[in-house]
């Protein structure tokens, strides 16, 4: 009788703590619609809205060439890439080969069936100085691909910062140094993906 019990209070323990997460999420969109940037301490300001399967944004945004994107992998890790546009982007493939696909062949074996962009308050692409002349320069590069000292993070911050020397261990690393390089904090928009599937 007690193991009902507990998984009662366990799924009712879940309900009450998604609903606080809704309401976060619901509270930070409303804020980006009045233009109020989070009062988030500067360490803290990296990722102010992750990419999230279970809580959508209420805006989807339109890619840019050079905008930064990424999807989910299995649901627990990050694949980033940069979008060159017309249903292309760049990404960093584990075999190490810097190629040039489409949305479908990026999605594909990895879970999810969306894109997310790296966009700042104001729901717009962030897109840094030469990324896209960089990111196409690099298609068809072959790098020691290793999951944890370089890969897909690090190729895209070397496109953004062209320093590929330095490490990005994860998707969160990542995420601060586009907060730094941007001077502001980064929200994961969906991507407008109908136009594309037309």
């Amino acid at each position: 009788m007690p193991l009902p019990l507990l998984w009662m209070g366990g799924a009712i323990i879940g309900a009450v703590l998604l609903a606080d997460e809704r309401e976060k999420r619901q509270q930070l969109e409303r804020d980006r619609l009045l233009g109020k940037a989070p009062k988030y301490p500067v360490a803290n300001r990296a990722m102010v809205a992750a990419p999230s399967q279970w809580q959508k944004g209420l805006k989807q945004v339109a890619p840019i060439p050079g905008s930064i994107v990424c999807c989910y992998v299995f649901g627990v890790i990050e694949h980033t890439g940069i979008w060159l546009g017309d249903d292309c982007l760049v990404e960093l493939h584990g075999s190490g080969l810097v190629r040039a696909v489409s949305v479908k062949r990026f999605l594909a074996g990895r879970t999810g069936s969306q894109i997310y962009l790296a966009c700042n308050h104001l729901h717009q692409p962030l897109i840094a100085d030469a990324v896209l002349t960089r990111a196409e320069q690099a298609i068809y590069q072959y790098r020691e691909y290793d999951l944890f000292d370089n890969n897909c993070h690090r190729f895209v911050w070397s496109c953004i910062s062209q320093k590929g020397e330095e490490v990005v261990k994860g998707f969160n690393e990542l995420n601060q140094k586009l907060a730094d390089h941007f001077n502001q904090g980064i929200y994961w928009d969906e991507m407008i993906m109908s136009k594309l599937n037309e």
